[in-house]
């Protein structure tokens, strides 16, 4: 038994953050069923295990109502698009919470229903960057270095999409009701940056120009720095204890070394270079041997594509999630309709409804050419 197990999700096909929010459902136990374009050849993704797929023409009168109805049976509906595309098209929350009232309609955009940018096309790097979160990255005098498509897309964007859902299904434990979900991406990654937003205002932390500060490289005891073979370790020793013990492992000692006080930010760069000497003089493995089983808090910088395949966080251990992802192409397909016909027919549809649907191009899939029916 899964913890999701029997939450019926419906996930209108798009870009990355809205199939990221389906998967994290469909890996802790959601049936989720994908609604692809009835014209699309796109079988490749990787954000589609234990998903299912139905190939509907929302272009289609036959094919919105078709959609309608699985909505009707469906727990969560997940829609991927700008503001206004799904009113346009006769998919908009007042229809479907009438149809549904039980429904969580959950909406993933980049800027958000309403304000300035909300109509405009975006990536991962612009919400970034309208959120402020870019700015903190890098260092203050260079421009802005931008992570891999992780912060907004991922973290503040799918991740938070389905928090949204999950709440939303627990409020419905209490009311009875469903309600819109608004996940956009630019709230998502600002409410990630809330700590260190806080602590700025508060006078704390991260009140230096970035690049400069305690966290984000601008000391020398959380950093990365490069080895004898080129690879590199990371090293986030903040607390005095356990500045102490990654001084021990580098060989030196503050009093015979004469080195300066470990918050004195004057001297940083000085630590810092020195820092840099030491690691250079020794492999990866040999650092990793030295810090091993210490608080030092050392560790290699691993490379990531070389690791197994990430598996469902967190663990539940008496509803674990699904089978972890392998490395096997298997997990990375999903054929674009391929299940069309069992899907309309566990939703309610009669043989003679499919093949109406059919005939009006409506839906697509597997079996359901005009002549097999």
């Amino acid at each position: 038994m899964t913890a999701l197990a029997g939450l019926k999700v419906i996930e209108i096909a798009g870009l990355a953050p809205a199939p990221f929010a389906g998967k994290v459902l469909a890996d802790f136990g959601a049936e989720v069923v994908r609604v692809d374009r009835s014209t699309s050849a796109m079988n490749f993704d990787v954000l589609a295990k234990n998903k299912r797929s139905i190939a509907l023409n929302l272009k289609s009168p036959a094919g919105i109502e078709a959609l309608i109805r699985l909505c009707e049976k469906a727990d969560v509906v997940i829609e991927p698009f700008r503001p206004g595309v799904m009113e346009r098209l006769g998919l908009g929350p007042d229809v479907l919470l009438k149809r549904n009232p039980r429904l969580i309609y959950t909406r993933m955009t980049g800027f958000g229903q309403e304000g300035h940018y909300a109509k405009m096309a975006g990536h991962d790097i612009n919400y970034l960057a309208i959120s402020g979160v870019l700015s903190t990255l890098g260092k203050h005098d260079e421009k802005p270095a931008f992570p891999i498509n992780l912060l907004a897309d991922f973290a503040g964007g799918g991740l938070m999409c389905a928090l949204g859902v999950l709440l939303a299904l627990q409020e419905r434990t209490k009311s009875g009701k469903g309600q819109v979900v608004d996940a956009a991406m630019i709230d998502g990654v600002n409410y990630l940056g809330s700590f260190v937003y806080n602590m700025n205002k508060a006078g704390a932390l991260f009140q230096t120009p970035a690049g400069t500060g305690q966290l984000d490289g601008g000391s020398h005891f959380y950093d990365t720095y490069k080895t004898k073979d080129g690879l590199f370790m990371a090293v986030g020793a903040i607390e005095v204890e356990f500045y102490k013990l990654l001084l021990k492992g580098l060989e030196l000692d503050e009093k015979k070394d004469k080195l300066p006080e470990q918050m004195d930010s004057s001297n940083w760069p000085k630590m810092k270079a020195l820092f840099t000497k030491i690691f250079l003089s020794k492999t990866q493995a040999e650092w990793v041997r030295i810090f091993d089983n210490t608080d030092a808090c050392v560790t290699p910088v691993l490379d990531y594509y070389s690791m197994p395949a990430p598996a469902p966080a967190p663990r539940l251990l008496r509803t674990p999630a699904r089978t972890p992802v392998s490395n096997e192409g298997s997990d990375m397909f999903l054929e674009v309709g391929g299940e069309s016909k069992k899907i309309l027919t566990e939703a309610g549809f009669s043989e003679e409804e499919i093949r109406d649907l059919v005939a009006k191009n409506a839906v697509a899939g597997a079996g359901l050419e005009k002549s097999s029916l």
